[in-house]
């Protein structure tokens, strides 16, 4: 007779386990970090990006992005020249989205662009108006933000300034899918030779930083061109109605970091 109040508490005490183990792998799930295109920030109004740090603390970071590039400041590199031979072929970009922040170019994978040993993949182009980074004090109209990441994870973004002058044919390809509204998508399904939005001079600046919205995760590796491409009057203009008002962060301070320039 004084088994069966043993069984009985033992099952209670089983089923109360499985219900706790059941709520804690929930919460786990829970606590997977959200997409940042979500609407918690913003440039301007309630959110603006001096206010990033209370949710997303890496924007309070030591080496974020973008910065100032002072070139005689900067420290010559002999070993680093850029090799575009990925960058010469087409890839096909799978669609565009307007996701609140920017406009955003996906791309299919295609061959990998190797930089110091590491092969990195390009994930998507995006737009800024005006440009994120400065050199020598200088804010461009337009930066082009190629996006690249390797199999481990990490990151390197070449950011190509525009500037208003000749017509650019390649960039009224990419425009002739805008403008699109906010959070509105276009499959694109073509295929698209990045070298065509490089810069002919391919001299850059080269430093460690972070990305220029939240998470604002560090460790990103930025390469800078020096030369920036030229886009016309009515394409700058078109891309401004295209993106959000001044859709760029203030810059950040260096905090003691090396800036290498390789020609």
């Amino acid at each position: 007779m004084k088994i069966k109040p043993i069984l009985i508490i033992f099952i209670f005490v089983f089923a109360t386990s499985c219900k706790y183990d059941k709520k804690a792998n929930t919460n786990h799930k829970q606590a997977i970090p959200t997409d940042t295109n979500s609407h918690d920030w913003g440039y301007d109004g309630n959110t603006p990006s001096k206010n990033w740090k209370k949710n997303y603390p890496d924007c309070n970071g030591k080496n974020q992005s973008p910065i100032d590039i002072i070139s005689v400041d900067t420290k010559e590199s002999i070993s680093d020249k850029l090799q575009f031979d990925s960058y010469n072929k087409e890839i096909a970009i799978h669609d565009v989205i307007n996701n609140g922040h920017s406009v955003q170019f996906n791309f299919e994978k295609g061959d990998y662009h190797t930089f110091r040993g590491t092969h990195y993949y390009l994930k998507q182009i995006h737009f800024h108006e005006p440009s994120e980074h400065t050199i020598n004090g200088v804010r461009f109209p337009i930066a082009i933000h190629l996006v690249h990441e390797s199999t481990d994870k990490k990151l390197l973004v070449f950011a190509v300034m525009a500037q208003e002058g000749k017509g650019s044919l390649p960039f009224d390809f990419l425009e002739s899918y805008l403008p699109l509204k906010k959070n509105e998508s276009k499959e694109v399904g073509k295929s698209f030779n990045l070298s065509n939005i490089l810069p002919k001079k391919t001299a850059y600046y080269y430093y460690i930083g972070s990305l220029t919205t939240p998470p604002c995760t560090e460790g990103v590796n930025w390469i800078v061109f020096k030369a920036p491409i030229t886009v016309s009057k009515m394409q700058i203009e078109k891309m401004h109605q295209s993106l959000p008002d001044h859709n760029y962060r203030p810059i950040q301070l260096l905090n003691g970091r090396t800036i290498e320039f390789s020609k």
